[in-house]
C-alpha cells in the first residue's frame, strides 16, 4: 500500500526519536525547523518532529477512523502533506508554526519500517491461498483488496517474527530463555492459555520477568499502564527502545526454534484464514459523518474474487483447449428473458456449457434482417473482446451463428452503473462510487497495456456484477493500435458520442488511449453525480466550443476534492499532456486505500486491569 507521506523529502519513514533528533540538529536547529517520520504506535500513523527554542518537541500524527490525520486534540487535515502545511501557518496547539523542512540529505531514502519489509510478499500469499489465484487474476486482487487484507495481515505478522513463540507454558519459556547465553534484556513473545492473552517473558539479572500484555476494547495492545499499540510487533519494536514499565529495554530475541523458514508455511497461512471471516463479514460499511461504520457481522460483502466471473471461464488448462472464437450451437441455452436491447437487436440471458461446467452468459442477438455492415462491426467487436482477458472487462466467450448472428459474453447482471446509480442514490455511499472507478481504471490500464483503444467508455458500458465489482463493456467502436502506433485515426466520423470524446477526437478523428482517459474523466462526473447526464442539455458543437473556451463540467456535489482534480487531470486539452492511465489508476488506487483502510474497531476505551504477572 503506497505511504501517504512516501513522495515528503522531509518524510524519513521509519527512524528512532534520538535519530531524529540527530538529523534536526545537524540541520541547525533552528526554530519551526521539522521532519516527518513512521509512528511506530498506531498503524499508518506519524510522528512530526520539531525544534523550538533549541528544545525538541514529538507529536504523534494519528490517522482516524475516516482516513483523514490528526495531532491529539488537533483539527483533521486529509493527509500528511495537508497537516503540515496547515501547521505551517498556525501553530494552533504547537510550540511554534512549521517554518522549515529539514529535508532527507542526498542519497538518503525513507527507512523502511519492520512490517513494510516484509508485508508485500504476506499479503500477495495471503491472497494467492485465500482465493487460489495465479498470473494476473492474482495481480488484480492485491491491488483491488490490498487495504482490506493489509489491516489483517498487521494484525497477524508478529506470528512470522523470530521472538515469537507461540501458546506455551510459563515453565517452557523460562527453559528456553535459559538456554545458552542469559544477556540483561532477552525476551521471547508467547500466547497464554488463558483466554488467548499474551505475555512477555524477559531476562534481567538472570531472573526471569514475565508481563502481562493487555489488550482493551478498541484492540489496543500494551504493558499495564504503558503506551497502546495497534499490533504486538509494534509494541515490542518499541520496548527495544524504551523500557517504558519493564525492568529492562528488550535487547536481543530468543528465537523459536519451530519458526517456519517459509512464508507459506502451513501454520502461518492457516492463523490468517481463521481469521478472515471476521475481516471479511466486517468489510466497508456506510460512511456517515465519523467514518465507516461496519457492517453488521453476517451480512459479508460479496468480494470480486468470491464471484464467477473474477478469473476467466478457460483459467482451467482442460477448458483453455476448447476455446474457440465460434461456438457450438448445442452447448448454448438461450432464455426468453431480455436483459436489454437496441437498435442492433436485443441482450438475452442464456447459459454456456463448457468441457467441465456450465457458466451464465449474456447473448447478443443481432436482428436477423440487419445488413451486412452491421454484421461485420459485430463480429470485430468480437474478434477484439476475445483477445481480452482482465477481471474488469467482460469476456468474450464467442460467437455462435445459427437462427441469428449471438454473441456470448459473461454475465454482469447488475446492469449499466448510470442506472444502477441513479436508482440506488440514497443508498451507494461516495467510497462505493470509488471503488467501482478504481476497477474501472485498472481494466482501463489493462487495455492501454494491450495497445487497445476502447473510443466507448462511458457509465453505460460499465456493467455491474454485484454493488461492488465493476467490468467494461460494449467494445464496439475499439480498435487495436499497431505496435508503433500510439493513436488510430478514423476516416469518418459516424454516430460518435461526442459528449465522452476528447478534443482530438472530435477536430482531428484520433484516438488514443489518453483519449479514453479524457473519456474515463466524463465517466467519473457521471458516477459521481449518480447518473446524470454530462454538459446538461448542450449539443455536441456547443460542447466543443465549451471545452474551447478553457471550461470543464463543475464538480459533482459531495464528489472529494481529489477525485474532481483527477478529472479535471483527465480533461487536459493537450493530449501530450494528459497522463496515461498508469498514472490514473494509481492516484485513484491511493485516495481508495487512504478511505478503504480504516479501523475495524470503535472508540478507544480505558482498560483498568493493571497488574504485573509473578
Amino acid at each position: 500500500m503506497p505511504d501517504a507521506a512516501a513522495h515528503l523529502p522531509f518524510y524519513y519513514g521509519s527512524i528512532a526519536r534520538a535519530e531524529a533528533e540527530e538529523y534536526l540538529k545537524l540541520a541547525g536547529m533552528s526554530d519551526g525547523l521539522f521532519l516527518l517520520r513512521q509512528c511506530l504506535r498506531s498503524l499508518g500513523g506519524y510522528v512530526l518532529s520539531m525544534v523550538c527554542n533549541l528544545q525538541f518537541y514529538h507529536y504523534a500524527i494519528e490517522r482516524q477512523m475516516n482516513g483523514t490525520y490528526a495531532i491529539v486534540g488537533g483539527k483533521a487535515h486529509l493527509g500528511p502533506e495537508e497537516l503540515c502545511e496547515f501547521y505551517s501557518k498556525d501553530a494552533d496547539g504547537l510550540c511554534c508554526t512549521l517554518r522549515k523542512p529539514c529535508n532527507r540529505p542526498t542519497g538518503v531514502e525513507p527507512q523502511p519500517g519492520v512490517f513494510d519489509s516484509m508485508r508485500d510478499n504476506m499479503v500477495r500469499e495471503y491472497v494467492r491461498q485465500t482465493w487460489k489465484l495465479e498470473g494476473d487474476a492474482l495481480e488484480q486482487a492485491i491491488i483491488s483488496q490490498a487495504p482490506q487484507v493489509e489491516k489483517l495481515i498487521a494484525t497477524t505478522a508478529h506470528e512470522r517474527m523470530p521472538w515469537y513463540h507461540g501458546s506455551i507454558t510459563r515453565d517452557e519459556a523460562e527453559r528456553r530463555l535459559y538456554s545458552g547465553a542469559q544477556p540483561d534484556g532477552k525476551f521471547l513473545l508467547r500466547e497464554r492459555k488463558e483466554n488467548g492473552t499474551y505475555a512477555l517473558s524477559l531476562v534481567y539479572g538472570k531472573t526471569v520477568y514475565h508481563y502481562r500484555i493487555d489488550h482493551d476494547k478498541s484492540g489496543k495492545y500494551s504493558i499495564p499502564e504503558g503506551t497502546k499499540f495497534d499490533t504486538l510487533w509494534q509494541l515490542v519494536e518499541y520496548l527495544k527502545l524504551k523500557p517504558d514499565g519493564l525492568i529492562f529495554y528488550l535487547r536481543e530475541t530468543c528465537p523459536n526454534p519451530n519458526m517456519p523458514g517459509e512464508l507459506t508455511s502451513p501454520t502461518f497461512l492457516a492463523s490468517l484464514c481463521t481469521l478472515s471471516p471476521f475481516i471479511f463479514q466486517r468489510q466497508l460499511g456506510p460512511l456517515n459523518a465519523d467514518g465507516y461504520t461496519p457492517e453488521p457481522v453476517g451480512k459479508s460483502r460479496l468480494l470480486p474474487m468470491d464471484t464467477s466471473v473474477y478469473e476467466s471461464p478457460y483459467s482451467d488448462p482442460e477448458e483453455l483447449k476448447d476455446k474457440k472464437l465460434f461456438l457450438k450451437r448445442d452447448h448454448l441455452m438461450m432464455d426468453e428473458v431480455e436483459l436489454g436491447a437496441g437498435n442492433f437487436g436485443c441482450v438475452k440471458k442464456g447459459v454456456y456449457k463448457m468441457r467441465k461446467k456450465q457458466i451464465d452468459v449474456a447473448i447478443k442477438v443481432l436482428k436477423s434482417n440487419n445488413e451486412k455492415t452491421v454484421k461485420d462491426e459485430m463480429m470485430k467487436e468480437a474478434q477484439i473482446m476475445h483477445q481480452l482477458d482482465n477481471p474488469y472487462i467482460v469476456r468474450m466467450i464467442g460467437v455462435c451463428e445459427a437462427e441469428s448472428l449471438m454473441l456470448v459474453m459473461e454475465m454482469a447482471s447488475g446492469g449499466p452503473l448510470n442506472k444502477f446509480l441513479a436508482s440506488k442514490r440514497d443508498e451507494i455511499t461516495v467510497s462505493n462510487i470509488v471503488e467501482l472507478m478504481h476497477q474501472v481504471s485498472m481494466g482501463m490500464k489493462y487495455l492501454e497495456e494491450k495497445n487497445f483503444v476502447h473510443r466507448d467508455l462511458a457509465a453505460r458500458n460499465v456493467l455491474l456484477v454485484n454493488q461492488h465489482y465493476a467490468k467494461i463493456s460494449d467494445f464496439g467502436l475499439s480498435k487495436a493500435l499497431g505496435a508503433d502506433d500510439s493513436y488510430y485515426k478514423a476516416r469518418t466520423a459516424g454516430k460518435w458520442p461526442l459528449k465522452w470524446y476528447a478534443p482530438e477526437c472530435v477536430l482531428y478523428h484520433k484516438f488514443s488511449s489518453k483519449s479514453d482517459v479524457w473519456s474515463y474523466g466524463v465517466t467519473m462526473w457521471e458516477a459521481f453525480t449518480y447518473g446524470q447526464k454530462p454538459y446538461k442539455k448542450m449539443k455536441g458543437p456547443e460542447v466543443i466550443s465549451f471545452i474551447e473556451q478553457g471550461k470543464r463540467m463543475e464538480c459533482p456535489t459531495d464528489c472529494p476534492a481529489e477525485m474532481y482534480t483527477l478529472m479535471q487531470q483527465c480533461w487536459t486539452y493537450r493530449w501530450e499532456e494528459r497522463p496515461g492511465f498508469i498514472t490514473v489508476e494509481n492516484i485513484i488506487r491511493s485516495y481508495y486505500y487512504s478511505i478503504a483502510n480504516k479501523t475495524e474497531n470503535g472508540p478507544e476505551t480505558e482498560d483498568k486491569s493493571k497488574e504485573t504477572l509473578p
